[in-house]
């Protein structure tokens, strides 16, 4: 029995035993009597709904679907069939929705729209007819519970237990609507037990009568976290719909839905410029009286690539540095690793920074190397990140930079939803080939070269699901690591790649989405994640690329420092490369990480050392240390 005829017996069940008062009494099962306490707690809850409301209106956050419709399959559980995504900034103030975002023109290759646009998509992604009159909350109404009619006049309430979400305690209650209307929740909620605020919620939207609730909607996870003193916003949606039944060949569906940017703002009016702030400036002047022109020209690249990071950051779609974040500490010293066996000197150091979106690509900003979240989320050690690297740093290398004419503050001052359709980042395909056989030297070159056949592995994967994941390996702002025909441009680690294997509980081709880094959605910068560690026990545990269900343990925040103090705690497959403890196939070891967790950088082998008085090779600060 599917669980959607469950669930349709059991509201047969329920409504013969209360046929006498089906048209004004409860639809669903009999609530316990709430104690003064508990009832106290929800009425507080109720309260608390409606200034979460109100605070969502002064926010302007960025909102990011990915669906992956799946079907049934005896080995894996489910796969992934096809994909779609979605990017919006959305500004609640307006009735929850926004005027259109403009989409990139040139190839239609990324994409930014409006909340209209995102709602409309969904109802596609998720099967429902285009006749069907479609609620105008629509899917951002999975942040909430009811945003006009959350109270006691039209909810049951029956308290369940007491649960510790993280460190933050809570009081549990199955709720359920009074009577039958459409877009009715019908689920569980978790309360915090000091201001009453509602954590988390579980379960669907009612429509007139069962077929209704089954056909146009869809059930969800939602969860909320303590971003500020006393603020509590959703950060993530999971929608989970699988049909496993032997007779029901369906396809089923699994998406996730993540909010962040909550601090940023809009302009005031749709013609008002935006403009650029440059935070954190250093003086980087040096004893030399005068300016060549070779160092004038890399200046102009430099000073249009600080223009467009600045924009990108503005517009929350490139991460904040964190001094001693992830960037840091583990991608810059991979650029390092590649950069002194190779001998490249540069007249300034190259930087990475990460792009905020789940799509899989990557490209260049000057000297500044862009990888986006879901990217870095998916690749299983440090040879498969160090392949990336050198592609893009063979790009620096070669002269692919991003147009001059950025240095030109005023090209960027325009709307954030012109952002894809302003900003050209991509590279030419002739570029392309050019950067992926010069990386392929740089490997060779580096202490990677003999794990370049556990790199590989990632991109057998991507080649594997390249057509049911279009939507993934599709790019907003960069690159994409895969051909339009679909083969990589770092065909030559495919071809030295062993076959993907299904039964070897050893290969890790790929991760899933989410499993080394977390966006505070607040402010934007990325941490890793701190999460245990679980051997693989069958091939289901694999997922790689896939969308997983979400949970966090959350805590409230920390007044003594900057950022939420908020960790997620993913599946057990969904772990970070970083802390795993088991061997690449290659035998190679993922990065290193110190007692407290934080990764500690890769080692520089010593054959590697620069020649004597060449500083633009020596890597700055301490040695590192080596990698065990």
């Amino acid at each position: 029995m599917t669980f959607r005829k469950f669930f349709l017996a059991l509201l047969l069940v329920s409504l013969s035993a209360s046929c006498a008062h089906a048209k004004k009494g409860p639809k669903y099962s009999q609530v316990r009597q709430l104690t003064p306490e508990q009832a106290a707690l929800v009425e507080k809850a109720i309260g608390r709904e409606k200034v979460l409301i109100k605070s969502i209106q002064e926010r302007t956050p960025l909102v990011e679907t990915y669906i992956q419709n799946t079907r049934p399959d005896d080995k894996l559980y489910q796969v992934p069939i096809s994909d779609v995504y979605m990017l919006s900034r959305v500004d609640f103030g307006k009735g929850f929705f926004n005027e259109t975002y403009n989409p990139r023109e040139r190839d239609k290759r990324g994409f930014f729209k409006s909340s209209v646009a995102s709602i409309a998509g969904l109802t596609r992604a998720l099967g429902l007819d285009n006749h069907v009159i479609y609620k105008p909350l629509g899917f951002t109404e999975m942040m909430f519970l009811d945003p006009t009619s959350f109270d006691s006049e039209h909810y049951m309430f029956s308290f369940v237990r007491r649960e510790f979400l993280g460190s933050v305690r809570t009081w549990v209650y199955d709720v359920q609507p009074k009577v039958s209307d459409m877009g009715r929740f019908y689920g569980r909620i978790w309360v915090e037990d000091v201001d009453g605020n509602i954590v988390r919620l579980n379960g669907t939207y009612t429509g007139a009568s069962s077929e209704d609730s089954a056909k146009y909607y869809f059930h969800f996870d939602s969860w909320r976290m303590n971003v500020q003193p006393g603020i509590w916003l959703p950060v993530a949606i999971y929608v989970e719909e699988t049909h496993q039944t032997e007779n029901d060949k369906s396809a089923g569906l699994k998406a996730q839905t993540h909010f962040w940017g909550y601090s940023l703002k809009l302009p005031t009016r749709e013609s008002e410029n935006v403009s650029v702030k440059v935070e954190d400036a250093e003086d980087k002047s040096d004893d030399a009286q005068d300016v060549g022109p070779l160092q004038a020209t890399r200046a102009w690249v430099t000073q249009a690539e600080n223009n467009v990071i600045d924009r990108l950051v503005e517009a929350g779609l490139v991460a904040p540095l964190t001094p001693g974040g992830y960037e840091n500490t583990v991608l810059d010293q991979i650029v390092i690793n590649l950069q002194v066996p190779n001998n490249l000197a540069f007249t300034e150091p190259v930087h990475t920074r990460i792009l905020l979106t789940d799509t899989i690509e990557t490209t260049t900003v000057g000297n500044t190397i862009l990888i986006s979240k879901g990217l870095i989320d998916t690749l299983p050690s440090e040879e498969s990140i160090a392949s990336v690297v050198a592609m893009e740093l063979a790009h620096i290398v070669m002269g692919h930079h991003i147009d001059t004419r950025y240095a030109f503050n005023d090209r960027l001052m325009f709307p954030d939803q012109a952002t894809f359709q302003k900003i050209d980042m991509y590279h030419s395909g002739h570029d392309n080939a050019e950067a992926a056989k010069r990386a392929m030297e740089y490997l060779g070159n580096s202490m990677y070269k003999d794990k370049l056949p556990s790199a590989g592995l990632y991109y057998a994967q991507l080649v594997d699901r390249e057509k049911e994941l279009k939507a993934l390996n599709t790019p907003t702002l960069g690159d994409s690591l895969l051909q339009a025909d679909g083969t990589p441009w770092m065909a030559d680690l495919l071809r030295m790649s062993p076959r993907l294997n299904w039964d070897d509980l050893a290969q890790r081709p790929a991760l899933p989405l989410g499993s080394w880094l977390k966006t505070d959605p607040w402010d934007d910068r990325v941490h890793q994640l701190s999460a245990k560690v679980y051997a693989y026990m069958n091939p289901r545990d694999k997922m790689p690329l896939e969308v997983t269900p979400i949970f966090y343990k959350l805590q409230r925040y920390d007044v003594s420092r900057l950022t939420p103090a908020a960790s997620s705690a993913v599946a057990p497959a969904t772990v970070a490369p970083a802390a795993q403890p088991a061997a690449t196939p290659s035998g190679a070891a993922p990065p290193a990480t110190t007692p407290s967790g934080a990764p500690a950088p890769a080692a520089t082998p010593p054959a590697a050392e620069p020649a004597p008085g060449d500083a633009a090779q020596q890597p700055t600060g301490p040695p590192p240390q080596a990698q065990q």
